[in-house]
């Protein structure tokens, strides 16, 4: 039955750090970490990034210790860009 044949394979996902060991995964760099959250300043599953665990767990301390030092936003409304509703 050629009907329900899937027309695709879907794109095996990889950890990018451990096929990269001198990418660091540190508070300090927000551009690697901005990677790892949605717009809204959620941080993506495991099964989405195709991070490993070791790493995923790594990356949600390093993403935290980024938003207490004020590196990264906590959500949307923290956002420079979003504008606040001035009430008059």
């Amino acid at each position: 039955m050629t009907v329900f044949r899937k027309k695709f394979a879907p794109r095996r996902k990889f950890c990018r750090f451990c096929a990269d060991k001198d990418l660091p995964i540190d508070y300090k760099r927000p551009d690697i970490l901005r990677d790892f959250v949605n717009e809204r300043g959620k941080i993506i599953a495991r099964r989405i990034t195709g991070a490993c665990s070791r790493h995923q767990r790594r990356l949600t301390v390093e993403i935290k210790r980024a938003r207490q030092m004020a590196l990264m936003i906590y959500t949307a409304v923290h956002a420079s860009e979003v504008k606040k509703k001035s009430v008059i």
